[in-house]
């Protein structure tokens, strides 16, 4: 039987890796990376968890420490405040460490402050959301009880990826810390050319550490010896389709604004990792059209009609949020809807309906029939069906593909009345894409029905 590693293994893990997190992080910002940067420190970060999650937790972050710290004295699974208070400061020493070298590797350092245009309020908002989301994928996939039984493979996938998300989103606002190790790191190493902002980033990631130990709360009552009925589950639900749509929204509009050299694979990595961290939850839809065809499949019956349009509604609303919360974000910055450059509406209603199909199909495929479901892959597959049709449409239609995103980024163009016809075009397009996919899969996957069950017997 192996053993318990000792407090000295931990410690070292989390130095280590808190120091590869904050030393790739320098070395792609000091070595102009724009393009794969957050690619290059989401694989580190995903490597270091695989390799030392065993040994100490892999937590290379003191918001996740003291999310799991808050989680623990709340009733739940996490760590008791002595380790949070161990590993944080390891972490820190860490991420100066890690600081002090890359200055010394490339004779020079960059500076921690907001970029050029945004302000503390601007910066604070996307390091809290995005801080959030990576503690509450971290906690959802890694922390809670479910995971003992489970013993998923996805874990790292899905904390890393949330660094790519942030990374091509953010970005261009903060510089995308989301680590107080890593924001204190960088300000003492830049001390000679100003230091305090540390301070001011920290606050935002650690409030965002706070949020996500209460949302996981609410998701998952059960975690903390709350008995979940089915009106307690059903709100979790709600709460997962919100949180999941919001992220989701938000990175879409952030990394338009930022004009993202990888938008199409940022949006992607935040769908997935939010799907990891709910798909348990709610089923981690995140999109009406997705809804509509898992609704129709009749494959998942506990999703009655009501429930349906619950989604849906919800959805919708997280949508609007994150769109208003990106234009705070970038002062009044927004974006329309509708064809790109030259493209016709005809070009849109054929873009928008065939990738729409693709993930909804993908979605039934993976995540509901009995047959071809995948156990540890479907985030991925799902997520990549962002990816696919991102890049392959968004020089047409913008490749939304949800909506949610389609009416989120509609509303922001009430004021100039702009608003109606492209999001009632964008969505009735979108849902046939999703009933589309619920007749093909009706055909591709006729096996999973049982012989007493027929088309249209269940409506």
């Amino acid at each position: 039987m192996a053993g318990v590693p000792s407090l000295n293994a931990r410690l070292g893990a989390e130095f280590l890796g808190t120091f590869l997190l904050t030393f790739t992080a320098g070395c792609n910002i000091l070595g102009l990376q724009y393009t794969w940067g957050p690619v290059s420190i989401a694989c580190v970060l995903m490597v270091s968890i695989y390799s030392l999650g065993g040994i100490s937790g892999a937590n290379f972050n003191p918001a996740v420490s003291v999310a799991l710290g808050l989680v623990k004295s709340l009733g739940g699974p996490g760590l008791d405040w002595r380790t949070v208070g161990l590993y944080s400061g390891v972490q820190i020493l860490g991420g100066i460490a890690a600081a002090l070298f890359y200055s010394m590797l490339f004779g020079q350092t960059f500076n921690l402050a907001p970029n050029d245009g945004f302000a503390w309020l601007n910066a604070g908002i996307v390091e809290l959301i995005y801080t959030f989301m990576l503690c509450f994928v971290v906690l959802n996939v890694a922390a809670a009880r479910k995971n003992a039984q489970e013993k998923n493979q996805y874990f790292g996938l899905a904390i890393g990826f949330v660094i790519i998300a942030a990374g091509y989103g953010a970005g261009a606002v903060s510089g995308a810390c989301l680590n107080p190790a890593v924001s204190i790191g960088i300000d003492v190493a830049s001390i000679g050319m100003g230091f305090g902002w540390c301070v001011a980033y920290a606050f935002f990631e650690l409030l965002g550490a706070a949020l996500s130990a209460w949302l996981f709360l609410v998701v998952r009552p059960s975690d903390f010896g709350y008995f979940s009925d089915e009106a307690r589950a059903f709100k979790a639900a709600l709460v997962s389709e919100f949180l999941g749509t919001f992220i989701l929204v938000f990175t879409v509009g952030l990394n338009v604004l930022g004009k993202s050299l990888a938008g199409a694979f940022s949006i992607a990595a935040a769908l997935m990792s939010m799907i990891y961290a709910l798909g348990d939850v709610s089923g981690a839809h995140f999109n009406p059209a997705v809804t509509l065809a898992v609704f129709f499949s009749r494959r998942v019956p506990e999703l009655t009609l009501t429930q349906a349009l619950m989604y849906v509604g919800v959805q919708l609303v997280a949508g609007i949020c994150a769109s208003f919360s990106y234009v705070l974000v970038y002062v009044g910055g927004n974006f329309p809807i509708g064809p790109v450059g030259k493209s016709t509406w005809l070009q849109v209603t054929f873009a928008e309906l065939i990738f729409t199909f693709l993930l909804c199909y993908i979605v039934l495929s993976v995540a509901v029939s009995n047959r071809t479901k995948s156990s540890h892959m479907f985030g991925l597959a799902i997520g990549s069906c962002v990816t696919i049709g991102g890049c392959a449409i968004g020089s047409i239609s913008g490749g939304s593909l949800n909506p949610a995103v389609s009416v989120g980024i509609a509303s922001t163009q009430i004021m100039k009345g702009g608003f109606l016809l492209p999001a009632t075009a964008y969505t009735a397009v979108e849902l046939l894409g999703g009933l589309a996919a619920v007749g093909i899969f009706r055909v591709t996957h006729d096996a999973d029905l049982s012989s007493d069950v027929k088309f249209g017997e269940r409506f």
